[in-house]
């Protein structure tokens, strides 16, 4: 199974639990020229009125500084690794575990098929873990 797999920096900020709250923060990474491959967002449950979007990635300086204007931040918490390759029934549980086998517990995971190929963001707790996820998924 040929894989792409690598660490990604993802980027968070709190959003307002109204309706524009999350194209205004787009719209201002989107005038800075930013290109983005991921982006969740969702309600704060634990707190009411607010919401927090992820995005990835910000490339170069006019990115990260319209990110620091729509309240981004580096979400040094969230170790992240990307990883795209053929899409086939079964894949996600076989490359979850192999990660469940290593005793590598997950943070958290967003995935998606487009097509035939399959994009998957996984969070881990530490960088440690990230490295030592890449490198079983590298063998896969």
């Amino acid at each position: 199974m040929s894989l792409k797999v690598e660490k990604v920096d993802v980027w968070a900020a709190s959003l307002a639990d109204k309706p524009g709250a999350l194209a205004e923060a787009l719209e201002t990474l989107s005038k800075a020229g930013a290109g983005l491959d991921f982006v969740v967002a969702r309600r704060a449950p634990d707190k009411p009125g607010e919401g927090v979007v992820f995005v990835s990635p910000l490339r170069g300086d006019a990115e990260v500084a319209a990110g620091a204007q729509a309240g981004f931040a580096s979400a040094e918490s969230l170790h992240s690794v990307r990883i795209e390759g053929d899409n086939r029934a079964g894949i996600g549980a076989e490359l979850t575990g192999r990660l469940a086998d290593a005793g590598l517990n997950l943070r958290g995971l967003s995935a998606a098929v487009i097509g035939e190929r399959f994009i998957v963001y996984l969070a881990l707790d530490s960088d440690q873990d990230a490295q030592q996820a890449m490198d079983i998924l590298r063998q896969a």
